[in-house]
C-alpha cells in the first residue's frame, strides 16, 4: 500500500472512527443512564432529550406529586392547609431535589426545606398568575435558580392559597452529571486510542524500514556488504528499500571487481617482472661475457650480440603488450580501419612469421582457400598483433621435438575464417572456456620456460570483437590446439540511380 494511500486512510479514519464510536458510546451510556434514572426515581417515558435538558428531567421528577396535589386542590383544597398532609407530600419528594412551600394569601404557612427560603418566596408567582396546564413549571433565574410548579386552591374561609413544588436547578441529577462526565472521558479516550493506533500504524510503516536502512547504511559505512534489505511493503519506502538493495548489490559487485582488478594487477606485475627478469639476466650475462673477454672471437661476439638483441626484442614485446593492455582497460585502442585484400595480407604476414618460426625450428604450413578478390575491413597492425599473439602462445606450449603450426584461411559465406593449429600439449576441457579471459593461465605452476603475462589471448579476443568478429578454440590434450576467428567480408552495396 502506497504511503499516500495510508495517509488518506488515516485522514478519513481519524474523522469517521471517533464520530462512529462516539455515537455508539452515546447510545450505550444513554440507555444505561435512562434505565438507572427510571429505577432510581421511578419515572417512565424518559428519552435522550431529558439527558441533554436537565430542567426538563427535573420537571419529570415531580410530575406525579404535582398531579396528586392538583387533584387534591380540585376536590378538597382545605386539606392543603394541613401541615400533616403537606409534610407527607414533602416526604415523597425526598431524594428528588425538591420540597414543598405553601402560601395563604401572602403568608408562608409551610416550609418543607431546611434552608432559608425567604429569597425564593419573594419571587414566587402571584395567585392566579400560573398556568395550571403548564407541565414543565416556571424557571426562576438570577440567584434563585429553581424550577417552580404552582397549584392554586381556595382555603376553607375562601382566602386564596398556593402550594409550590420547588426543585433546585443547581442540584444537577447525579446520573446526568455522570453521563456528561462519562461521555467526555469516552470521547477523549476514543480520540487518544484512534490517534495512537493510526500513529502506531504509520510509525511502523515508516520507522521499521528506516531502521533497516539506517542499519544498512552503517554496514556499508563499515565496509560490510554481505547483507540483504527486504522491503516490508509495496509503497514509496519499499521502493526506496529496493533501490537501496540494488545500490548495495552494485557496490558489492564493484567492490568485488575492484578486489579482482587489484589482484589481477598484482598478478600482471608479478608476471611481467618474472618475464622481464629472464631476458635481463641473459642480457647481463652476455654483456659481462663480452666485457670479461669470454667472447674472444668475432663469431662469439656476433652470437652474443644477436642474443642480446633477441632478448631486448622480447622485453620490448612485453612492454608493448603491457602498454596495449592499459589501452584495452580504458577502451582507447587506436584503430585505423582500411580495406585489406585477404590474400595479399596473409601472404605477407605468413612470410614474416615463417622466418621467426624457422629460427625456432618450428615448421609452418599455410593454406589459403579464399579467392583473390576477397576484401575485409580491418586494422592491419592490430590484426597482425592477433596472429602474432596466437602463434607466440602456440609456440610457448609446443612440447614436441618437432613442432609445427598450420595456418588455414577459408571462405565461409559472408565471412573469412582463419584457423591456426599447433601440435602443442593441448588444453583441458575445464580450461578451454576460459583461455581468452585476462590473466587466466592453464599452467598453474608458472615457470620461466613458459612465461607470459597472461593477457595475450585476452588482447586477441578484444581486437577480434572490435572488428565485429568472433574467436574460439578447440583442443585435445597431448595432441594440440586449434584457434579459430572469423571476420566479415567487405561487400559493395549497390546504389540505385
Amino acid at each position: 500500500m502506497k504511503l499516500k494511500t495510508r495517509l488518506i486512510i488515516a485522514f478519513f479514519t481519524i474523522i469517521l472512527v471517533p464520530v462512529l464510536l462516539t455515537a455508539v458510546a452515546l447510545l450505550g451510556f444513554g440507555n444505561y443512564q435512562l434505565r438507572s434514572m427510571k429505577e432510581t426515581y421511578g419515572i417512565s417515558g424518559e428519552d435522550y432529550g431529558s439527558l441533554a435538558n436537565s430542567v426538563q428531567f427535573l420537571s419529570r421528577l415531580t410530575i406525579a406529586t404535582h398531579d396528586k396535589i392538583q387533584e387534591k386542590a380540585r376536590t378538597d383544597g382545605s386539606e392543603l392547609e394541613s401541615e400533616a398532609y403537606l409534610s407527607t407530600v414533602n416526604n415523597e419528594l425526598y431524594g428528588k431535589y425538591s420540597y414543598i412551600l405553601a402560601r395563604r394569601g401572602d403568608t408562608l404557612i409551610y416550609n418543607g426545606s431546611d434552608k432559608d427560603v425567604s429569597e425564593i418566596f419573594e419571587h414566587l408567582p402571584e395567585y392566579g398568575n400560573y398556568d395550571s396546564t403548564l407541565e414543565g413549571g416556571v424557571y426562576l433565574g438570577g440567584e434563585v435558580q429553581a424550577l417552580v410548579k404552582q397549584i392554586d386552591f381556595n382555603c376553607a374561609d375562601g382566602e386564596p392559597g398556593s402550594v409550590f413544588i420547588i426543585t433546585s436547578a443547581e442540584a444537577v441529577i447525579p446520573q446526568v452529571r455522570s453521563f456528561a462526565f462519562d461521555m467526555m472521558i469516552t470521547i477523549i479516550l476514543i480520540l487518544v486510542c484512534t490517534s495512537a493506533v493510526l500513529t502506531s500504524w504509520i510509525y511502523r510503516s515508516v520507522a521499521s524500514p528506516l531502521k533497516k536502512l539506517k542499519a544498512a547504511a552503517q554496514n556499508i559505512k563499515e565496509g560490510n556488504l554481505d547483507f540483504t534489505i527486504e522491503p516490508e511493503a509495496d509503497d514509496e519506502i519499499g521502493e526506496l528499500c529496493m533501490d537501496f538493495e540494488e545500490m548495495r548489490q552494485r557496490l558489492k559487485i564493484t567492490s568485488e571487481e575492484k578486489l579482482q582488478f587489484d589482484q589481477q594487477n598484482k598478478e600482471l606485475i608479478s608476471n611481467i617482472s618474472h618475464d622481464l627478469k629472464t631476458p635481463i639476466t641473459a642480457v647481463k650475462g652476455y654483456v659481462e661475457g663480452i666485457m670479461d673477454g669470454v667472447a674472444d672471437t668475432p663469431e662469439k661476439i656476433d652470437k652474443y650480440i644477436k642474443t642480446i638483441y633477441n632478448k631486448a626484442n622480447d622485453m620490448d614485446r612485453l612492454i608493448n603488450e603491457l602498454t596495449f593492455y592499459s589501452k584495452i582497460d580504458t577502451d582507447r585502442i587506436p584503430y585505423t580501419f582500411n580495406k585489406i585484400n585477404v590474400n595479399n595480407y596473409f601472404n605477407d604476414c605468413i612470410e614474416e612469421v615463417g622466418l621467426d618460426l624457422e629460427a625456432k625450428n618450428i615448421e609452418l604450413a599455410y593454406f589459403n582457400y579464399v579467392s583473390e578478390d576477397v576484401v575485409i575491413i580491418a586494422d592491419a597492425e592490430q590484426l597482425k598483433r592477433v596472429i602474432n599473439n596466437i602463434i607466440n602462445n602456440s609456440v610457448k606450449y609446443i612440447d614436441k621435438s618437432k613442432g609445427y603450426i598450420n595456418i588455414r584461411v577459408k571462405d565461409v559465406g559472408d565471412f573469412i575464417q582463419v584457423e591456426i593449429e599447433d601440435n602443442g600439449k593441448g588444453i583441458s576441457n575445464k580450461d578451454l572456456p576460459f583461455v581468452f579471459d585476462r590473466f587466466y593461465r592453464t599452467d598453474a605452476s608458472r615457470n620461466s620456460s613458459k612465461g607470459g603475462s597472461g593477457i595475450g589471448l585476452s588482447i586477441v579476443k578484444k581486437v577480434i570483437e572490435d572488428h565485429g568478429g568472433k574467436i574460439w578454440a578447440t583442443s585435445k590434450e597431448g595432441t594440440g590446439t586449434v584457434m579459430y576467428f572469423v571476420l566479415r567480408k567487405y561487400q559493395e552495396v549497390p546504389v540505385d540511380e
